[in-house]
C-alpha cells in the first residue's frame, strides 16, 4: 500500500511540474509576443509620421501584423493561468519589460562610443541581469500547488472567510483611495496605480478561474453551464475596462517609464497576495522556498526599476526671451528652470508657445530722439535686463 501511495504522489508531483513548465513557457512566450507586437505597431506609427504619409495607421500591413501578434500573445497569457499558479505567472510580466528595452535599443540603431554606451546603458544592462536572475529564482522556487478549477472548487474558494475578508478590505481600500483621488484631487501616481493594482487583483483571480474552467471544459466535463463561470467572466471584463481607464488617466499625468515601474511592482505584489489567499498557493510550501521566491521577486522589482530609470530623459533647458508689453524691454531668461514661468499679459517670442490671441504692441519711442534724422533704436543695450 505504501509503495502504491508513493507512486501516486510521485506521479502527481511530476504532473504538477509539467503543468508549471507549460504555464511558464506560455507566459514567457505571450509576453515576448506582446512586446514585439507593441514595437511593430509603434514602428508603423513612426514610419508614417516620418514619411508624411496621409494614410491612417490601420491601413498599414505592419500595424495589423502587430495586432495579430498581440492577440496571439494575450491568448497565450490567458491560457497560461490555467496551468501554472497565479503567483508564478504574474511576476513574468518582467519578461515584457526586458524585451521592450532590448527592442527599443535595436530599433533606435544609435552609434555610440564605448564609454558613452556604458554610461548610457549600464543601468539597463544591470537591470536586465537582475531581472533575469530574479525570474530564474521565482520560477525555480515558486509554488507548485495545483487543483482542478471546476465550478465547485471555485465556489468553495469564493465563500471562504479568508477570501470574503480580503474582498471586504479591498473594497474599503478602493473606495477610500477613489474618494481622495476624485473628491480631494489627490492626483498622486501612487494612488492611481493603487487603484489599478486593486482592480488587477480581481482581474487575475477571475482570469485564472475563467481560463481554468474553459480548459477543463475542453479536456473533460463541461463547466460553462454553471453560473459562477459567467459571474467570473463579467467581473473579469469590468475590472479590465476600469484598469485601462485609470492607466490612461495616469499616462496623461506622469512619465510612461515611471508608470511601468510602479505598476509592475504594485500589480505583481497584489497578484501574489491574491493567489496566496484565494487559491491558497503557498499552503504546502516550506519557508526556504517562500524566501527564495520572495528574493527572486525583489530582484525583479529592482531590475525593472533600473531599466525604467535609465529610460527617463531630463528635458534640456533652452534660454528664451519675453517682451514686456508696458515698457517694450526684452528680458532674457537663462536661469535653467525646468518649467517656463507664465508671464500673463506679455508678448513673447523665442522658445515660448505662440500667443496668437495677443496683438502686436507699439514700442514706446523717445519723442526728442524721433525728431532727429538719424534712426535710433527705441531701447539701448543697457536696458536689457536679465532674469
Amino acid at each position: 500500500m505504501s509503495s502504491v501511495r508513493m507512486a501516486r504522489e510521485d506521479s502527481v508531483t511530476e504532473d504538477s511540474y509539467t503543468e508549471n513548465l507549460i504555464g511558464t513557457l506560455l507566459a514567457i512566450f505571450g509576453n515576448l509576443l506582446v512586446s514585439i507586437a507593441v514595437s511593430i505597431q509603434k514602428q508603423s506609427h513612426v514610419t508614417l509620421a516620418g514619411n508624411k504619409d496621409p494614410r491612417q495607421y490601420y491601413y498599414t500591413k505592419t500595424w495589423w501584423f502587430g495586432l495579430m501578434l498581440m492577440v496571439l500573445g494575450e491568448g497565450a497569457l490567458f491560457v497560461s493561468y490555467a496551468f501554472a499558479p497565479l503567483s508564478l505567472i504574474a511576476p513574468l510580466n518582467a519578461v515584457s519589460i526586458i524585451t521592450s528595452s532590448i527592442l527599443g535599443f535595436l530599433f533606435l540603431r544609435e552609434k555610440w562610443k564605448a564609454q558613452e554606451f556604458l554610461k548610457r546603458y549600464i543601468l539597463t544592462f544591470l537591470g536586465c541581469v537582475l531581472t533575469a536572475g530574479g525570474t530564474y529564482l521565482f520560477v525555480t522556487f515558486g509554488p507548485n500547488s495545483h487543483e482542478k478549477l471546476n465550478a465547485e472548487n471555485i465556489v468553495k474558494h469564493v465563500i471562504g472567510w479568508p477570501v470574503l475578508l480580503y474582498l471586504l478590505l479591498g473594497i474599503i481600500t478602493f473606495c477610500l483611495v477613489l474618494y481622495f483621488y476624485k473628491r480631494r484631487n489627490a492626483n498622486y501616481l501612487v494612488l492611481i496605480l493603487l487603484l489599478v493594482a486593486l482592480l488587477g487583483s480581481v482581474t487575475v483571480i477571475t482570469v485564472k478561474a475563467v481560463s481554468g474552467m474553459i480548459v477543463l471544459s475542453i479536456l473533460g466535463p463541461l463547466q460553462l453551464s454553471y453560473p459562477i463561470f459567467y459571474v467570473m467572466f463579467v467581473c473579469m471584463v469590468a475590472s479590465v475596462v476600469f484598469q485601462a481607464s485609470f492607466l490612461a488617466q495616469a499616462s496623461h499625468l506622469y512619465d510612461s517609464c515611471l508608470i511601468a515601474c510602479v505598476n509592475y511592482i504594485f500589480s505583481t505584489t497584489f497578484a501574489i497576495v491574491s493567489g496566496a489567499i484565494f487559491y491558497q498557493e503557498f499552503n504546502h510550501e516550506d519557508v526556504l522556498h517562500i524566501c527564495m521566491f520572495l528574493l527572486g521577486c525583489s530582484m525583479c522589482f529592482l531590475g525593472v526599476f533600473l531599466i525604467t530609470k535609465s529610460k527617463r530623459k531630463v528635458k534640456a533647458f533652452e534660454p528664451y526671451v519675453t517682451m514686456d508689453m508696458a515698457k517694450g524691454i526684452p528680458t532674457i531668461h537663462n536661469k535653467g528652470w525646468a518649467v517656463q514661468p507664465d508671464y500673463n499679459g506679455s508678448f513673447s517670442y523665442g522658445a515660448l508657445q505662440n500667443n496668437d490671441s495677443v496683438g502686436p504692441v507699439t514700442l514706446p519711442v523717445n519723442q526728442e530722439l524721433s525728431a532727429s534724422p538719424s534712426p535710433v533704436s527705441p531701447y539701448q543695450s543697457s536696458e536689457l535686463k536679465k532674469d
